[in-house]
Formats: structure tokens, C-alpha cells, sequence
């Protein structure tokens, strides 16, 4: 690991400050001298492997837990402080009783031990990666803009099928981000130009022809809460995991599902994919399948077809396209039984 200065922020202010302070040049967050560190599960790991190289660490756990590490229900929503840890959010009344999915999404992520360490806001900006990323010697446009991508024709079973390019095609492996896509979520901002909102669909961004660039903040901007509207959808809702062993793994394939319902006619539908996209993914054609229509298997796998229609599999990744279509499947009609 590489010498780092270390700072410990008492306000978002401050913690802006400090990370802004070492920008000289037009850079993507990620690669920004001034990082944010809050559980720090994926920042530690990066920085022994020597793939981020960060001059200061601004520790955010000093600001005001009473205000950025509360969970507030309200009229018309739920809103999460970016210190809110993951394990408290999957045990919140509220979030468990009103919106099973974020507590779903939370439950099958990570170990119990890192949900008790990591933060929501830490969590949706955890780095789209591959074991490619990963490993300093392999080429990666990721890691090194221009070096090439050594999954194109490499082992690339993990790989995404939605939002590629011929620059990228490590997927995003974020459960919670499935949720708050789905549901519609709202993000909050202060930065070195100030504060502002942003729809948690706008967040990130696909790879394109600059992979290093993963979201839309500035360096040294920071999540500050998370807030989520309340709907006729957010009860009857769950988030439906598959992957090849039932704990500390990434999904092969995953769908968050909210469900408002006329007996069996789909009234609305959100639709959101993990484990097959470079970016949190949200299916509005498997959504326009739906709405209008009776729910059944019939209509479920013609949603599920028109969610994967765009999939470009590679040579060792197709097979997520049939289990992803299953998965979808499956998510919805056991969310149809739900009571909501």
C-alpha cells in the first residue's frame, strides 16, 4: 500500500474541503487524489492491490450521525442518512414492513459483518469491477483508459450482457443500487459547487468509450442522504438473488420487483436488473410488457424476453440470458402472491 495523508471530516463541509483540495485536474471521481472512506470495505482492498492510489483519505465518520445516520419516514417516503449502515437499514421496522426489497437487497449482500461496517452511501458507489480490474497486470480500460480490456476475449462468466461497450463489460455488482432504481430513489449531493439532487437513474453512467468514469458526481462531491417515494408498489416488492453459492457472493443474475395490482392486471410494474449490467439497470421495456395486462406465466416470460432482448453475450457469459429471463420470472410471480 501507498502513503496516504489521513483526515477525519466533521461536517460535509469539511469533508468536501478536504477532498477538493488535492484536485488539480479535470478528473472522474475515482480517480481523484482525495477519496471518501466511511466502512472503507472496498477502498482498503483497492489500495493494497495498487489499482487506486488515493493521496488523502477524508474519514466521514465524524460527521453528525444524528442527522446523516438516521433513517426518517415521512409523508410520501422513507430518506436514509449516507451513514446509515447497511445492517441497520435491513433491520429498520419500516423498511422490512413497507419496502421488503430494500431490506431483501440488503439482507443478500456482503457478509453480516461487512453490513454492519458499510454505509448506504459507500454502498451505491462501490466501483463497477472485474478480477481483470483487479489485477494490476492485466490490461484494463478501467483501471488504465486506453490499455485495452482483457475480458473481451478473457474469462468473462461474471461479465454483463446490458449497457456494454467495446471499451467495457464488467457488470455492476450492487443489490441495494437494484432496489433504489427500481423504486425511483433520489439522491443528495454538497460538493465544491454546492448541493443538489439527482434521480438515482441518473447516478451512473455505462462504460462508453470512458469506463473510468462510473457517475456523474464531481471529486470531492458526497452523497448526503437517500430517499426513496412510497407508492401502491413499495409493499408488494422483493428482490430475488441467484448465485452459485448462498452467501458472500455477487449475483449471477438478480431482479427487484414492485408490484401494484387490480386483482391480477398489472396497474404498474417496476422491473430492475443485477448481476447482467454494467450499471444499475432498470427494464423499462419488460415494464411496458406488463402494465395493462394480467399477470400469468405467459405475460411474465414475455416481460422477461423483452428485458434481455438487447443482451450481447460473450463467450463464456450466455447463459446468464435464459437464467436471467427465469429469474425474472420467478421474481415476479412470487411477488404477485404476496400480500400487500
Amino acid at each position: 500500500m501507498r502513503p496516504f495523508v489521513y483526515e477525519r471530516a466533521t461536517s460535509p463541509e469539511d469533508a468536501v474541503r478536504a477532498a477538493r483540495g488535492k484536485v488539480t485536474a479535470n478528473l472522474p471521481p475515482v480517480q481523484a487524489p482525495g477519496q471518501f472512506i466511511a466502512g472503507g470495505t472496498n477502498m482498503t482492498d483497492y489500495m493494497k492491490l495498487d489499482v487506486m492510489r488515493p493521496e488523502i483519505l477524508v474519514d466521514v465518520n465524524g460527521i453528525d450521525r444524528n442527522r446523516y445516520g438516521r433513517i426518517e419516514e415521512f409523508d410520501g417516503g422513507i430518506r436514509f442518512g449516507h451513514l446509515v449502515r447497511m445492517a441497520e437499514a435491513e433491520e429498520h421496522p419500516a423498511v422490512k414492513a413497507k419496502y421488503p426489497v430494500i431490506a431483501q437487497s440488503l439482507q443478500l449482500a456482503a457478509s453480516q459483518q461487512i453490513r454492519n461496517m458499510a454505509t448506504l452511501g459507500g454502498n451505491v458507489l462501490q466501483r463497477t469491477r472485474c478480477d481483470y480490474f483487479r489485477e494490476a497486470t492485466w490490461a484494463c480500460n478501467k483501471r488504465e483508459p486506453g490499455s485495452g480490456c482483457s475480458a473481451m476475449d478473457g474469462i468473462n462468466r461474471r461479465h454483463a450482457l446490458l449497457g456494454t461497450s467495446d471499451q467495457c463489460i464488467a457488470s455492476y455488482p450492487g443489490d441495494f443500487a437494484q432496489a433504489l432504481i427500481a423504486l425511483d430513489a433520489l439522491v443528495e449531493t454538497q460538493g465544491p459547487k454546492g448541493n443538489r439532487k439527482i434521480r438515482f437513474a441518473d447516478l451512473h453512467v455505462e462504460p462508453g468509450n470512458t469506463p473510468n468514469v462510473e457517475t456523474v458526481l464531481e471529486p470531492g462531491e458526497l452523497i448526503t442522504f437517500i430517499t426513496v417515494p412510497s407508492g401502491a408498489w413499495t409493499r408488494r416488492s422483493m428482490y430475488l438473488k441467484i448465485r452459485d453459492r448462498q452467501s458472500y457472493e455477487f449475483a449471477v443474475t438478480s431482479t427487484a420487483v414492485a408490484l401494484d395490482l387490480d386483482g391480477d392486471t398489472v396497474r404498474d410494474v417496476r422491473i430492475a436488473l443485477g448481476g447482467v449490467a454494467t450499471r444499475p439497470w432498470r427494464s423499462r421495456e419488460a415494464e411496458d410488457a406488463l402494465k395493462g395486462k394480467p399477470l400469468t406465466p405467459e405475460t411474465a416470460s414475455a416481460a422477461a424476453d423483452a428485458a434481455f432482448a438487447g443482451a450481447k453475450p460473450r463467450k463464456y457469459n450466455a447463459f446468464k440470458i435464459p437464467l436471467g429471463k427465469e429469474t425474472v420470472i420467478r421474481a415476479l410471480l412470487e411477488t404477485k402472491n404476496m400480500e400487500a
